[in-house]
């Protein structure tokens, strides 16, 4: 049985950039990393594939340069990694990706059966927490998100119990594998490659699907699958901060000339 990790090549968000002139990221020169709740997803992957025998596979669309992003999980310890790259799938919205990593698990399928599918809980260039979800509508498997803790899995009966962390509180809930998770930071504590599994995986085999693979309709995938798309990326203008009064020589002076100004900027009702 596998147990899929799902993973996406991102920008460094501490290094992105926007053009001013087009309003659209500057990728060049920018470095690309594991997207981090992803990096959680693919360490749940392993953990299971020691605990219960899984076989691990990390599965990632993107272009060809995201082949190192996969030899990245191979060095971790998986056993296969999947690459789903074609020009038909560039400029794929939320929608566009779920169909095609969908398709690409329906594959793997073919092979062996499919257990569990972990994502992370969201992706730090889009943060739509919209793909795991899609993934899980298109095949059919139990959806449970924002997931800190596996409490309980059953083999013989095919169910799966995790605490998942909702705000205020957590919730512990039992579903019937298979079953897509996404999960959250708090899960685990990623692990670091070794030297060996290094070496070895800059040997080893990421598997491409392109379409010819997918056997998808051209209009279901990439920018003519997107039905949402992105208009304009832009930095919000910020006016420039304001000291009010002296807050050390004259506090209730100071409070008073803020209560004023609040109740005239119509931020504060009187």
């Amino acid at each position: 049985m596998y147990v899929v990790a799902c993973i996406k090549q991102v920008p460094d968000t501490t290094q992105v950039q926007i053009d001013p002139v087009t309003n659209t990221l500057v990728r060049d020169g920018i470095p690309f990393i594991v997207n981090p709740y992803d990096t959680h997803a693919l360490e749940e992957s392993l953990r299971m594939k020691a605990r219960y025998g899984f076989k691990a596979a990390a599965l990632s669309m993107g272009p060809p340069n995201t082949e190192a992003t996969l030899r990245k999980a191979l060095a971790l310890g998986v056993d296969e990694a999947i690459l789903c790259s074609d020009r038909a799938f560039g400029g794929a919205d939320t929608l566009s990706t779920s169909n095609v990593l969908a398709a690409a698990i329906r594959k793997l399928a073919q092979e062996d059966e499919v257990g569990i599918v972990f994502c992370g809980k969201q992706t730090i260039d889009g943060d739509t927490a919209q793909v795991g979800p899609g993934i899980a509508i298109r095949l059919g498997f139990s959806q449970l998100t924002l997931v800190d803790r596996i409490e309980h899995l059953d083999f013989l009966s095919k169910k799966i119990r995790v605490r998942r962390k909702l705000e205020g509180r957590y919730e512990i809930v039992e579903a019937k594998l298979p079953a897509m998770i996404t999960v959250v930071r708090e899960l685990n504590r990623p692990r670091y490659p070794t030297v060996p599994m290094r070496l070895k995986a800059a040997k080893a085999e990421v598997k491409v699907w392109d379409n010819n693979e997918l056997k998808l309709d051209p209009n279901s995938v990439g920018l003519k699958g997107s039905p949402t798309w992105v208009s304009r990326i832009f930095s919000p203008q910020r006016a420039a901060g304001e000291i009010i009064g002296d807050g050390m020589g004259d506090p209730a002076g100071t409070a008073r000339l803020l209560l004023e100004k609040l109740v005239a900027s119509d931020m504060l009702a009187v």
